[in-house]
């Protein structure tokens, strides 16, 4: 099993910066990448930033320029630096982390609202 938290959400002005931490501990060594999603109201689940244990890094296109993905292998964290906000960005932030067995595991979100 692994457990994930998040923390770093909150309220910002359109234009303002927040950075998201997810903590993971548990079964980290199964752990073979790991990622942010987001859900906004009425909408589906969708993918913001990853990050591989070999460094790769994707984004979303609509991230992308604003929003940077990295992690500190050391203290098992994943951030999400998120500069520019728009009120599009509002949603539920959620880690995620698949395995090398073919599950992945969740945290409990934390929410980001950009007011404009």
């Amino acid at each position: 099993q692994v457990q994930l938290v998040e923390s770093g959400g909150g309220l910002v002005q359109a234009g303002g910066s927040l950075r998201l931490s997810c903590v993971a501990s548990g079964s980290i060594f199964s752990i073979n990448a790991m990622a942010w999603y987001r859900q906004a109201p009425g909408k589906q689940r969708e993918l913001v930033a990853g990050i591989t244990n070999g460094g790769i890094i994707n984004y979303t296109d609509s991230v992308k320029g604003r929003f940077t993905i990295s992690r500190d292998n050391f203290k098992n964290t994943v951030y999400l630096q998120m500069n520019s906000l728009k009120p599009e960005d509002t949603a539920v932030y959620y880690c995620n982390a698949p395995t090398y067995y073919g599950n992945q595991f969740w945290g409990q979100g934390t929410q980001v609202t950009v007011s404009s």
